[in-house]
């Protein structure tokens, strides 16, 4: 498999996956990934479609923010303010149906496992 060494102009399903771990993106966007879904209360918990969003959602933060970057920089020429609005509009629906709020991680106290784990 081809490792990538930047996003992907064009949202691909697993691309977090085939990023070059060796990569600063990588090591942003892994970081980015382990902060929600802990946020969601752990990748364990979370089913294949919220992790799909997730997916998604990171895409288009990264999307983002490579248009807002265009723009500061006065590359006026590749910014769509049509495409950027449309994808800040996805993004907040995504991010609605996960949740915007913390969820607490299930953690079950020393005393409380030892007592399940007694025969």
């Amino acid at each position: 498999m081809v490792k990538l060494a930047e996003i992907p102009e064009r949202f691909a399903s697993g691309y977090l996956d085939r990023l070059d771990g060796r990569t600063s993106i990588a090591v942003k966007m892994r970081g980015r990934w382990q902060a929600m879904t802990d946020d969601l209360g752990g990748v364990d918990r979370l089913s294949y479609a919220e992790r799909s969003l997730v997916e998604r959602a990171l895409w288009l933060e990264h999307w983002l923010a490579v248009q807002e970057e265009a723009l500061a920089s006065g590359q006026y020429e590749t910014f769509d303010a049509g495409k950027w609005t449309q994808a800040c509009n996805a993004l907040m629906g995504i991010l609605k149906t996960l949740g915007i709020e913390r969820r607490a991680k299930d953690v079950t106290d020393l005393q409380a496992y030892i007592r399940q784990a007694a025969p």
